[in-house]
């Protein structure tokens, strides 16, 4: 299994060590192994973590603490995804199956909370294109109304 030094995680993930070692601090990341000289190693499921952390942080716009809440959905969807899977009653699958849901539906509901933030702001930056738009083609027509005074001055002189 290969491990990874923060440096090579670092630039791999591209994040700072210092940024590496706080997602650490709060439990976003888990602590490494360390070597006898007390250097981190870091495993393949750091790297997977850390680019779940950076594509929920900057796709979904979402803050850390949101993201820690995102990643422990996460955990408890994948944990109940192989405990659903052990299961043979059709009693207790159909109970761990409407968990299952309700832990779905966090996520979803925070996934929609964050696209409509995005679809708020995507409206306001069409409506200032449109506007801006508007104002640019105004400006054209006004520029070639003052060229064709300006030309047609030009003429009668």
């Amino acid at each position: 299994m290969s491990t990874y030094q923060i440096d090579e995680v670092a630039k791999l993930c591209g994040l700072t060590k210092r940024t590496i070692r706080y997602y650490e601090e709060i439990g976003l990341l888990s602590p490494p192994e360390r070597t006898n000289g007390g250097f981190r190693k870091y495993s393949a499921k750091h790297l997977e973590r850390l680019h779940q952390i950076i594509n929920a942080r900057e796709v979904l716009g979402i803050s850390l603490k949101e993201i820690q809440e995102f990643i422990a959905i996460r955990e408890e969807i994948n944990n109940q995804m192989t405990d659903l899977k052990q299961t043979v009653d059709t009693d207790i699958k159909h109970q761990k199956l409407l968990r299952f849901k309700e832990v779905l539906d966090k996520q979803r509901m925070m996934i929609d909370r964050k696209m409509k933030k995005i679809s708020e702001i995507k409206e306001d930056t069409d409506q200032y294109y449109i506007r801006i738009c508007e104002a640019i083609k105004n400006m054209k027509r006004s520029k070639m109304k003052w060229n064709q005074i300006l030309f047609s001055q030009h003429l009668i002189q």
